[in-house]
């Protein structure tokens, strides 16, 4: 009997991407959103749910959604691509844009599948290195010109750091280049200033934005970009057949009716995250970083107890929290939770920390 096919090389030696789903009390690890949207929401998408002919394949341009959503931002239609979360657009734009003998250039640190999605689509990576206060300057716009790349990432809110790119930057970027300019919006519902502004006059730029956290859709998976009609046309050149399924455009588009409701979630999100801020900084030992988005992150003293530690310790007490000392030393991330979720947080923290 022969063996398993033999994967294409390198395969093996990287690990799958996992984030940890633990049964805790307090799960503040992976920047969900902590709350549902209201009852009226999940009524009406079981109501568009048994009006789809599931027996038939779904609008493969997925044109009610790309309206609602067009109404919902002030992007032209034409301009507004959709699929199974953020995560799939950025490897299709990946697919349009990158590839072999192509090169991409990350912030690091920054989301982690930024440079994981460069080697699944075969793309040369060129990481230019942030130190604290984690923001692209004249110097790192300098380097990722030099490395004549054919993407740009840039994450704002940034993820893990919490901080907005500064616009100027990001315009500057998209001036002094023809490549395209991926700005990742995931998180700035929470935080910071929009490049949405800046797409008219840079054809090159993509905005790219998800329901997962300011509609608590993660479970959904429904992501969008905002680009120009060129964009969204490369796009539909590498994307998959019927890519996004009807049960997922309905999600999308009832949450998109429910949109003033999640907004009041999101002021919610906001004062528990400022209120973990306030805390964070109240405990010695600790250095916190300020933030946009759903989410702190904070170092601990070298001289004081390991993060790692710490993050073991409060899991014993049945808080998850994100671990991020292999990309920042010292270095843990809190999602802002539910109030409760908050307390539980700190109340393990003290006891933690002593």
């Amino acid at each position: 009997m022969s063996g398993a096919p033999e994967p294409r090389s390198g395969l093996r030696e990287m690990a799958a991407y996992v984030s940890p789903q633990m049964d805790v009390a307090a799960r503040l690890n992976t920047n969900e959103c902590p709350h549902p949207l209201p009852e009226d929401f999940s009524i009406e998408l079981a109501s568009a749910i048994t009006q789809i002919p599931l027996n038939r394949y779904p609008d493969g341009q997925m044109l009610r959604l790309r309206e609602e959503l067009a109404a919902h931002t002030g992007h032209p239609v034409e301009g507004i691509w959709t699929a199974n979360g953020s995560n799939e657009l950025l490897t299709q734009l990946l697919l349009a844009y990158a590839g072999p003998k192509r090169r991409a250039v990350i912030f690091e640190p920054t989301y982690m599948l930024h440079s994981r999605l460069c080697w699944l689509t075969q793309t040369e990576l060129v990481q230019l290195r942030l130190e604290p206060p984690f923001e692209i300057g004249a110097n790192h716009i300098t380097g990722a010109l030099a490395a004549e790349p054919k993407v740009i990432f840039v994450c704002s809110p940034n993820n893990p750091t919490g901080n907005a790119q500064p616009l100027s930057a990001i315009e500057e970027l998209a001036r002094s280049t023809g490549s395209a300019v991926i700005v990742d919006e995931a998180y700035i519902e929470f935080g910071g200033r929009t490049a949405q502004s800046l797409l008219a006059e840079h054809p090159n730029l993509i905005v790219v934005r998800t329901f997962s956290k300011a509609f608590a859709l993660a479970g959904a998976r429904v992501g969008y970009c905002l680009a120009s009609p060129e964009v969204v046309e490369d796009l539909q050149r590498v994307r998959l057949p019927y890519h996004m399924s009807a049960l997922t455009q309905a999600a999308g588009i009832a949450a998109l009716h429910h949109a003033s409701e999640a907004a009041a979630v999101i002021a919610s999100i906001r004062s528990q995250r400022d209120r973990m801020m306030t805390a964070l900084q109240g405990f010695p030992g600790l250095h916190v970083h300020p933030t946009e988005a759903n989410f702190v992150l904070f170092q601990t003293d070298p001289a004081g107890k390991p993060a790692e530690t710490i993050w073991e310790e409060l899991l014993d007490r049945g808080v998850l929290i994100r671990d991020m000392t292999s990309v920042i030393p010292r270095a843990l991330r809190v999602t802002a939770g539910s109030e409760h979720e908050v307390d539980l947080f700190l109340s393990a923290l003290q006891e933690v920390l002593g």
